[in-house]
């Protein structure tokens, strides 16, 4: 499918790529990932010819078509339901050669192109196109709506519903989940797991990656890496390549010990007994982090406030919502020193509502909010970006904050958030979004909170910031509140979840999986429900969709019929998944041994002439190894698409 041939590339002086070779096979999903300013984004204009390279070759097959997401669009007074169909290039030419047609009255010509419409499936690209706007959130009511009524951040939805859209064999996707709250990201796995083509995409969203890929493709050092696998995959296997992995693994250990410690010190009293608890909490999450960014440019802590009270923060009997308009009722709540809460809930129920109403604005209509007396708020949101002075530099911003702090201790402080030397002094006027969103929050650790309420704190964070923030989160005693569609990060940092749904605000018993479920489970009541055209579930071949009209019109001897199907199917799947995992374990293995063997070729006493023998030997095991693991890759690849094809049956 896409094939790159000793290829140099460099911008602005600064050498990307350097003589890099790279396969990518037809039906392959890989994330791209690397530091930012690597040159994902400029590898994305390569391929669609913004760029040239200075030396090497990009191979494409003839006729590809490639669907790309724009990063920007500019206001228009087209509807959003015409904007994602103008996605389609094919459609709108047929359209305008139809009006042609109709307007000189050629009757042939109409004929024809009304076969050609017909063979594009015209007839449901309103519907698709619908389908695409309700799985990324939109309401029925926002398909009329002028692109030019938006916000930017449903304006970069819109923009990912007019990729999706475009018929293509080769779907380039820059930060797809960047602004998606967890209910689209979940479904946008679903309709990319589905997608026949070739998919290439940029992330700093792990489980997402987790979920999709098949491949990684890691910009390091001026080279493509290419790894078999999801992106724990890629991280247990990069893992191992770095030399100082040790250092950082025995310092975590170290961590672990200490809490270790102090967990068998005082479990057993019962005034310790809520610190060890805590502290056990503390260390089950702490486990979960792979230690494999020990290169990370990122190391900071959010120190909480010497005075802390308890509670916090209730509020006893509360509405919330905003002028006339109530969305949130029944709202009782007791935030108390080490509440960790992930609030949860469908796109528009009311979660940024009940964040205002948390911090005392004036979405709180009704009821008793109490404080405590050192309460001190620390709060993140994608908005409050705009409020930073955006002619001061991040020192200025602290210094503004603490005007006694040394100016050491400042920039010792924001070096953590890798601001150093000239780039603390410099205005963030001039800085991308990821470095406006490190400066607010760096704004917030200053000032020492003991409530964290942070709405998508993720958006425009590259993966070893979210790395960072995850650890500090961890280790963060105060309480805190998240929104964000970031499951890892979720996972790692609550230990409860609130789910906001129907106007009520309640404690969520399940899991992110649960949720998942459950979320699936919301669409197709919807779809069941009469006010819902069973047509418009039914419209375009996205995964979410299909399943959610799941049940439609059926009778209870065709409900058993299709139980009693999709069971089969489930057995048969069950060995195939087996096998992916064995081979996916056999890869691993063999790229192991591969390691070893090429690191053994690379000393040099290898090649003097005492080790002629042991150099055909470790040159041919090298040839034996890499043809099993082409041949084991192979093989996973036949048995993962055997698997999607029935779960594909699953779902249809």
């Amino acid at each position: 499918m896409l094939t790159i041939t000793d290829l140099s590339l460099q911008r602005g002086g600064v050498w990307l790529l350097d003589a890099v070779n790279l396969t990518i096979q037809p039906g392959q999903r890989v994330a791209i990932v690397g530091a930012n300013g690597a040159g994902k984004s400029s590898l994305f204009q390569l391929l669609l010819g913004q760029l040239s390279p200075e030396q090497g070759s990009v191979s494409l097959p003839g006729g590809c078509r490639i669907a790309h997401m724009a990063q920007e669009v500019e206001a228009s007074s087209r509807s959003a339901l015409d904007f994602v169909l103008d996605g389609d290039h094919d459609l709108r030419r047929m359209e305008r050669e139809l009006a042609d047609a109709e307007q000189r009255g050629d009757d042939h010509a109409m004929a024809r192109i009304h076969g050609e419409l017909d063979v594009h499936e015209a007839w449901s690209a309103p519907r698709r196109a619908a389908a695409l706007l309700r799985g990324l959130g939109f309401v029925d009511a926002d398909t009329a709506r002028p692109v030019s009524a938006f916000s930017g951040g449903w304006r970069i939805r819109l923009n990912l519903a007019q990729a999706l859209m475009r018929p293509s064999e080769l779907l380039l996707l820059d930060e797809p989940t960047n602004h998606l709250d967890l209910d689209a990201c979940l479904w946008l796995e679903n309709w990319l797991r589905r997608y026949p083509g070739t998919l290439l995409f940029i992330s700093h969203d792990r489980d997402f990656m987790d979920r999709v890929v098949t491949h990684v493709v890691h910009f390091h050092q001026c080279k493509l890496e290419l790894y078999t696998g999801n992106y724990s995959a890629f991280e247990g296997q990069r893992s191992e390549r770095l030399a100082q992995q040790q250092a950082g693994f025995e310092r975590q250990q170290a961590r672990i010990a200490e809490i270790q410690r102090f967990i068998d010190r005082f479990k057993a009293k019962a005034t310790k007994a809520r610190q060890a608890q805590s502290r056990v909490k503390s260390l089950e999450r702490m486990e979960k982090i792979a230690p494999a960014h020990i290169d990370s440019p990122f190391s900071f802590e959010f120190p909480v406030a010497e005075k802390v009270s308890n509670p916090l923060l209730s509020i006893r009997n509360g509405a919330a919502g905003y002028g006339d308009t109530r969305i949130l009722d029944g709202i009782n709540l007791s935030l108390l020193p080490g509440s960790r809460i992930g609030l949860l809930g469908p796109n528009g129920a009311g979660k940024s509502t009940l964040m205002d109403a948390v911090r005392g604005e004036a979405a709180l209509l009704a009821g008793e909010r109490t404080t405590g007396e050192h309460l001190a708020i620390g709060y993140f949101a994608q908005h409050q970006l705009d409020s930073l002075d955006l002619d001061a530099s991040p020192f200025l911003q602290l210094q503004r904050l603490s005007p006694k702090a040394s100016e050491q201790s400042i920039r010792n402080f924001l070096g953590g958030f890798d601001f150093h030397g000239d780039e603390a002094l410099t205005p963030i006027r001039s800085f991308s979004g990821g470095e406006k969103a490190r400066v607010a929050l760096a704004v917030i650790a200053w000032q020492k909170p003991n409530l964290l309420l942070l709405d998508e704190p993720t958006n425009h964070l590259d993966l070893e910031m979210r790395q960072a923030l995850t650890m500090a989160l961890q280790n963060f005693d105060g309480a805190m509140v998240v929104v964000s569609h970031d499951r890892h990060l979720l996972r790692n940092t609550v230990d409860e979840f609130w789910l906001v749904n129907d106007g009520r605000v309640c404690e969520y018993e399940g899991d992110l999986e649960d949720y998942e479920r459950w979320l699936a489970d919301r669409r197709k009541d919807e779809v069941d429900a009469p006010r819902r055209d069973p047509g418009d579930a039914l419209a375009g071949n996205t995964t979410g969709e299909v399943a959610a009209a799941e049940g439609v019109g059926e009778s209870a001897d065709d409900r058993k019929a299709r139980k009693r199907a999709e069971a089969a199917i489930r057995q048969k799947l069950s060995p195939y998944r087996k096998q992916q995992s064995a081979l996916e374990k056999t890869m691993e293995q063999l790229q192991q041994q591969l390691k070893v063997v090429e690191e053994s070729l690379s000393a040099p006493e290898v090649y003097q002439d005492s080790g002629k023998a042991r150099l055909k030997e470790k040159l041919g095991e090298q040839a034996q190894l890499k043809s099993r693991l082409e041949a084991v890759e192979a093989e996973w690849l036949e048995i993962s698409e055997t698997v999607e094809n029935l779960e594909a049956e699953l779902v249809a």
